[in-house]
């Protein structure tokens, strides 16, 4: 997405990020329409959060296949905020789809989801278990040029919180067993997309498909993404236009992962969206960190911070829009 021509008369803003909801509503619904007749696929599954992006995801794949082909699953888990499926339902309802729910709590606890995760945790917390939560948050890049460091949260069941600093091996094994979610919740959608003969539609935006903000072969499998271009605040655009309710639409982004309510910036971004979709957005367009500062209320040295974490995220993050890699092409089949 390219400055506009005009843009230069004028000072960067929020309102650089402004579209033309309705066209690119008719330029995504098409482009669906297309990928579907080249797959030979009639419909769409997809999870439904009741987050701003499947919300979105949902009325677009109506606009583009009608609302009886397209269906929704919503996939609760144990550590699922009970309100995510009150406004699935919700968003369900106003599109007119049918929505079922498949509790995966059992299928993750039978895998050892929790056990593996918790024996992790008592690594740190001899003491967690039953009664306790959790989640993992990441340092503020705003605050130095170092590493972003993670750390792990935990509440004892007096609602104590203790915040914890954790060897690499305990977040890696914490986050392992936590990506059981994601994958799990894949398997259910392509199962149901297999015997409907309908596509898997994924949800990212482009914040989170740039950096890196899904599991492989979890949340980022997908057989079509049709918002991955789209800015957070892009989305929340096409939101108002395509109907989707108000409550929604005020709901703060959340991951929705963890034992304990945690925000995307606590674990992933720097900044709330719409300043990090500034500041994205003006490294890839050549905006200067002066100009990206007064709009996104940071100072210049701050948005070359968050630069930084953009472009550490992508390093550390490529592998994930990588396919399988071969030592050979496969020129027949168009592989490479």
């Amino acid at each position: 997405m390219n400055i506009r021509p005009d843009q230069d008369k004028f000072a960067f803003s929020a309102d650089s990020l402004k579209i033309d909801t309705a066209a690119e509503t008719d330029r995504i619904v098409a482009g669906l329409r297309a990928q579907l007749r080249g797959m030979r696929k009639r419909g769409l599954v997809l999870g439904l959060s009741g987050g701003i992006d499947s919300s979105v995801s949902v009325a677009l794949a109506v606009r583009a296949v009608g609302a009886r082909n397209v269906f929704c699953l919503f996939m609760p888990e144990n550590d699922s905020d009970p309100e995510s499926l009150r406004l699935g339902r919700l968003v369900a309802e106003t599109f007119g789809v049918e929505a079922i729910i498949e509790d995966i709590g059992p299928t993750l606890a039978a895998m050892g989801c929790y056990e593996r995760r918790d024996a992790f945790i008592r690594e740190l917390v001899p003491e967690y278990g039953p009664g306790w939560a959790s989640k993992i948050v990441i340092a503020n890049a705003l605050e130095g040029d170092g590493y972003n460091i993670s750390s792990l949260v935990v509440q004892d069941p007096e609602g104590r919180q203790t915040k914890l600093r954790m060897p690499p091996s305990v977040y890696l094994g914490i986050v392992a067993a936590t990506n059981m979610k994601q994958r799990t919740r894949k398997q259910i959608e392509y199962y149901h997309a297999d015997r409907l003969n309908f596509a898997v539609l994924g949800t990212p935006n482009r914040l989170e498909y740039d950096q890196g903000f899904f599991v492989k072969n979890g949340d980022g499998a997908a057989d079509v993404k049709p918002i991955a271009h789209l800015y957070k605040s892009q989305v929340y655009a096409l939101a108002a236009h395509l109907g989707v309710p108000e409550e929604i639409r005020r709901r703060p982004p959340t991951t929705d992962t963890y034992s304990l309510e945690q925000t995307q910036e606590e674990f992933y971004f720097s900044l709330p969206y719409d300043r990090m979709d500034l500041c994205l957005y003006g490294l890839n367009n050549g905006v200067s960190a002066e100009e990206v500062a007064r709009a996104a209320q940071l100072t210049a040295i701050q948005v070359e911070r968050v630069w930084a974490d953009i472009a550490a995220k992508r390093k550390a993050t490529r592998y994930l829009h990588l396919g399988p890699q071969l030592v050979h092409a496969i020129e027949e089949i168009g592989h490479e």
